[in-house]
């Protein structure tokens, strides 16, 4: 997009058709009045060169459609393109020959056909009478296109229409003095309108900057209700003793704030909630604190507003964060009356410390609740052996099968070794040639009768009779009994073993809400900040007014080009 500048129009009463009939005069008598203080120096634009373009014009005076008859006009414009003129040049060579009644084809033509005239395009004293002719330009009675545009299709468009014909009145070329009076009233009109926009600034600057900080200013200062601050820091702490040593990883973030980032976020959101809201209002009636005559209009609530526009309010008067860093929960509680406000604060911490026990309440008594499950069940298993073991010793009339056993093959023992004793005796009695028969007899009566002894008492181990089970059973019942109670015994123990684990792990899994900031009553209002917040709000309508003044320029450019 090419880059625009604004233009300055300088009006005076002369018209093209004098300054025409002017030029075309006799130069020879305007040339003295034309001087810029240069002397006889030529240069474009300069008092010299315009006389010596003029001299050649009087000399030649060419018509506008007649062709020279020595250079052909493909060699002239030709040589007009190797002068190197700028587009700001061509389009002012244009425009002042249509000023001057010529119909060119092109910006290099009009450069020609002003040549031919003697007419220097790039005079000063032709750019100013351009600019003249520009301002002067008055549309015609019956239409909105002033003259110049009604020549030709190939005339430039207005950029300024004016609403009123202007006077056309015959004038001749400016002297010094003329041109210095026009130049004072142009800088005249520049400040002027300067002054005047400066002005319109400043109206603005009063309605959408001043005049609205100026109200935040007032609330702030005079009308505003002093509001106390209670601030308050806590940290949720796990319990160090009682850790186990296969927990490695929970060992080594136990004594860190990592431990307890999930604990430390719930109690925050928790206390952030409408929850601890309500219980808020319903132990110490937030609501009605709030909604006394001594709280401004802005900041004062409804009585009979809502459960979400008084959840509104708490939020405002409640600052509550947590530092991952430190593990510290900060909290502020903002209330219209100091005592208010440590009430307030010491509520929402006891609310805190309920949360943070019933957080872990539920792990713990799950932990506990199967620990003490398990041991009450080895415990009962224990004495249902028990009871077994002394009902077996009680119908089988065996305290101990093992020392049962014991004694029956001690007397078999020693009836077999009678026996043995016996029928030694027997022998030696039948070894005689004349043996006695009657300790014949009675040794061998012994010996049958320490046979079926021995006999009974080894099948009193295996067999069993109509009433009396075996030893052996008795032996196997006893044992099976006790092998029972053992391992009910080494139940038992396992399940108390656990139990003082789970007991443990529950203590280590208990969580406390450790004050590092007590809550005290506030002897100096901490809200309003009156000068920062009129400071923030001239800052913010400043912005504003900045952002819309840019956006509306930007528009306008565009739609302007």
């Amino acid at each position: 997009m090419k880059p625009k500048g604004k233009k300055f129009r300088i009006r005076r009463s002369t018209s093209p058709t004098a300054q025409s009939a002017a030029a075309r005069a006799d130069d020879t008598d305007l040339l003295p009045e034309t001087e810029d203080g240069f002397g006889d120096q030529v240069f474009p634009g300069s008092a010299a060169h315009e006389r010596q373009v003029a001299g050649q014009a009087g000399a030649e005076a060419p018509a506008d459609d007649m062709a020279p008859q020595d250079i052909p006009v493909e060699q002239e414009l030709a040589a007009i393109r190797q002068e190197g003129l700028t587009g700001r040049q061509l389009r002012m060579a244009r425009r002042t020959a249509q000023k001057n009644g010529l119909r060119p084809a092109s910006d290099f033509d009009a450069v020609r056909l002003l040549r031919r005239r003697g007419i220097d395009p790039f005079a000063r004293s032709n750019m100013l009478e351009l600019i003249v002719n520009d301002g002067g330009r008055g549309a015609p009675p019956g239409g909105g296109q002033d003259a110049t545009t009604a020549e030709g299709p190939n005339n430039l468009p207005a950029t300024v229409r004016p609403s009123a014909p202007a006077v056309v009145a015959p004038a001749g070329p400016l002297d010094e003095n003329a041109r210095a009076a026009e130049i004072m009233r142009v800088q005249r009109d520049i400040a002027a309108r300067r002054r005047k926009r400066l002005a319109l600034l400043a109206t603005r600057l009063l309605f959408f900057v001043a005049l609205p900080t100026f109200l935040v200013g007032y609330y702030f200062f005079s009308v505003a209700t002093p509001l106390y601050a209670t601030n308050t820091e806590f940290v949720i702490q796990k319990s160090e003793g009682g850790g186990s040593a296969g927990g490695s990883l929970g060992g080594l973030l136990g004594g860190t704030s990592f431990a307890t980032v999930q604990e430390s976020i719930t109690v925050q959101s928790y206390l952030e909630s409408r929850e601890a809201m309500l219980r808020l209002d319903e132990d110490l009636d937030f609501r009605a604190h709030f909604s006394s005559d001594q709280i401004d209009p802005l900041n004062r609530l409804d009585p009979e507003a809502t459960d979400e526009e008084m959840y509104d309010t708490y939020r405002r008067h409640l600052n509550i964060g947590y530092d991952p860093t430190e593990g510290l929960i900060r909290m502020e509680v903002i209330a219209a009356d100091p005592l208010i406000s440590q009430s307030f604060s010491e509520a929402l911490i006891n609310y805190a410390e309920e949360r943070v026990d019933q957080m872990t309440q539920r792990v713990r008594e799950a932990q506990m609740a199967d620990a003490r499950t398990s041991f009450e069940a080895a415990e009962s298993q224990l004495l249902e052996a028990q009871q077994r073991v002394i009902a077996l010793q009680e119908q089988r009339g065996v305290l101990s099968a093992e020392a049962e056993v014991n004694t029956v093959f001690q007397q078999i023992a020693t009836f077999e070794l009678e026996l043995q004793q016996e029928r030694l005796r027997l022998a030696e009695l039948q070894s005689n040639i004349r043996p006695n028969q009657t300790r014949v007899e009675v040794a061998e009566r012994n010996i049958a009768r320490l046979e079926a002894l021995i006999a009974e008492l080894r099948g009193g181990l295996t067999e069993t009779g109509d009433d009396d089970l075996s030893l052996a059973r008795i032996q196997s019942e006893l044992i099976i009994a006790q092998a029972d109670l053992e391992t009910r015994q080494l139940m038992l123990a396992q399940s108390l073993q656990q139990m003082e684990t789970a007991r443990l792990e529950a203590n280590r899994q208990s969580l406390y809400l450790l004050l590092g900031v007590l809550p005290v009553v506030p002897d100096e209002a901490a809200y309003p900040r009156a000068m920062e917040n009129t400071l923030l709000a001239f800052l913010v309508f400043s912005g504003i007014y900045l952002l819309v003044s840019m956006t509306a320029s930007i528009l306008r450019e565009q739609i302007s080009s």
